[in-house]
């Protein structure tokens, strides 16, 4: 859990200039514990696996081996971690992968920001949405 009770964010992106653009934007934008970073969605999934706590996922589609897809039809399959808030944050802007990712659960899907600035506006939309405004499940009661 995030020290003032908020969930843990997670990044999923192989992409590690990604991860840290994303993570800077994060901290620019008030986040008090830097997210975690898995760079594909079996990492993901087995973290989620070990420590299903409640956690808020930035997850990118396009990655090698188990891809964001992948990842997303599995953790929504999974009763144990159905309830976690997933939010696509994808270069894609294919409709078939919009369309697809609703259906799967995923709770909103964002075209990822081009530069920091716009980074920064986006992980402050993020965190004040998800990590002050809306309520969570807590461990355990998921």
């Amino acid at each position: 859990m995030h020290p003032a009770g908020e969930p843990q964010l997670i990044i999923t992106d192989d992409d590690e200039d990604d991860y840290y653009l994303a993570k800077s934007a994060f901290e620019k934008a008030g986040l008090r514990q830097a997210p975690l970073w898995v760079k594909d969605g079996q990492e993901l999934l087995d973290l989620l696996k070990r420590d299903p706590g409640t956690r808020l996922v930035i997850l990118d589609l396009n990655m090698p081996g188990m891809d964001g897809r992948e990842a997303l039809e599995s953790i929504k399959a999974e009763p144990a971690l159905k309830h976690i808030p997933i939010i696509v944050m994808t270069t894609s802007d294919s409709q078939e992968d919009v369309c697809r990712s609703y259906r799967q659960g995923v709770c909103s899907y964002i075209r990822k920001p081009i530069g920091f600035e716009e980074f920064v506006k986006a992980a402050l939309v993020i965190k004040k949405y998800w990590l002050e405004l809306v309520e969570l499940p807590r461990p355990g009661n998921a």
